[in-house]
């Protein structure tokens, strides 16, 4: 009986070797496919970004040579326009200075804090005032002023309002 168990336990952990050695290369090797395969994408978003990058430099050329036409036609008007005014003794100019540039969608970054200050500041409210309804109310007024100047800041940041000079 001894025998028996004594030639189990040799073979148990010579079994037990030869694993783990076949488990460390299958181990090693499924981290080299991933470094490699990593690797890969990210050679593949580098190649991606030049070429995203050379189709924003066009872009950008394309729109600078369209807006130096278009000031180019709007000074022609402008000086044809001031002949015919200075014959009538007045000059006007039909033309501002900067395009507008097109409003943001959504909501606000103010209008955002507002709603989740007042909601944060009434549930505080109510849950440290004894009377509920004055605690909610007295919350969620504090919690929306907070709320928007937080988010009004945001805006500013973010250049969706212009800050005060």
């Amino acid at each position: 009986m001894k025998k028996i168990f004594v030639v189990l336990a040799l073979s148990s952990v010579m079994f037990a070797c030869n694993n783990k050695a076949k488990e460390e290369a299958a181990l090693k090797q499924q981290q080299a496919d991933k470094e490699l395969a990593v690797k890969a994408v990210k050679d593949s978003l580098r190649l991606d970004s030049f070429k995203k990058a050379e189709i924003v430099k066009k872009e950008q050329a394309a729109e600078t040579q369209r807006q130096a036409e278009l000031a180019a036609a709007r000074r022609a008007g402008a000086k044809s326009s001031r002949s015919y005014a200075s014959s009538g003794g007045g000059t006007t100019s039909s033309y501002g200075g900067t395009q507008p540039t097109a409003k943001k969608k959504g909501w606000s970054d103010a209008a955002k804090g507002t709603v989740i200050g007042a909601a944060a500041g009434a549930v505080g409210g109510a849950l440290i005032d004894k009377k509920k309804g004055r605690g909610a109310i007295i919350g969620g007024l504090a919690g929306a002023g907070g709320g928007y100047l937080i988010g009004r800041g945001e805006d500013r940041k973010s250049g969706r309002v212009q800050p005060k000079n």
